[in-house]
């Protein structure tokens, strides 16, 4: 892992706005706090990115960069099976090893924001593009399920802790619950092996 100090400024803006609009929200989060917590100067934030909404802009673009990396293999496998399962290890790679960008996801995408709605169809477009090569026939709806899977447990994760004796993005629990998709997927909700 690189220490912030190795990073540029830009980079220790973006990584500083990333952590504090998880922890606080967009709207809570100032540029001041965000310089500050990036050891830089407020003109320096205005120099980089001129606005908060553009520094917004510049997170959503690196979480989707880190979207996009984590499914960059999925529908480069044969079959179907296969290439579900390729959706639940990208899911467990981004979400359940970066709590900083689950965190900002769950918060991004629960303030209705024209912002969330835009980071939404980026993450609904990804997932259709990777179902595509998959050859799914269901060209509306399949992403849509793909991501309830995929973002619900991110979503709900505050709500799901009490229930759960291991954490929600636990390798174990993920490799559990993608097994349990893959199987509701291929099968039905109510079909008995």
């Amino acid at each position: 892992m690189t220490h912030s100090a190795d990073l540029t400024g830009r980079a220790r803006i973006r990584m500083s706005a990333l952590r504090l609009f998880a922890e606080q929200g967009f709207s809570n989060t100032s540029l001041r706090a965000i310089a500050a917590d990036a050891d830089v100067s407020h003109a320096l934030v205005r120099h980089h990115f001129g606005s908060k909404e553009n520094l917004r802009e510049v997170v959503d673009e690196d979480v989707m960069d880190a979207f996009d990396t984590a499914l960059s293999d999925v529908g480069a496998r044969e079959g179907e099976p296969e290439g579900l399962a390729a959706f639940g290890e990208a899911s467990a790679r981004l979400f359940g090893t970066d709590q900083v960008r689950r965190e900002y996801l769950r918060r991004a995408l629960a303030e209705g924001s024209d912002l969330s709605a835009r980071l939404f169809a980026r993450l609904l477009e990804g997932v259709r593009l990777r179902l595509s090569t998959m050859g799914a026939t269901d060209e509306r709806w399949a992403p849509y399920q793909v991501l309830f899977l995929i973002l619900g447990p991110m979503l709900l994760e505050p709500v799901m802790r009490p229930g759960l004796d291991t954490p929600v993005f636990d390798p174990a629990v993920v490799a559990d619950r993608s097994a349990a998709n893959q199987h509701l997927l291929t099968h039905g909700m109510f079909a008995r092996d």
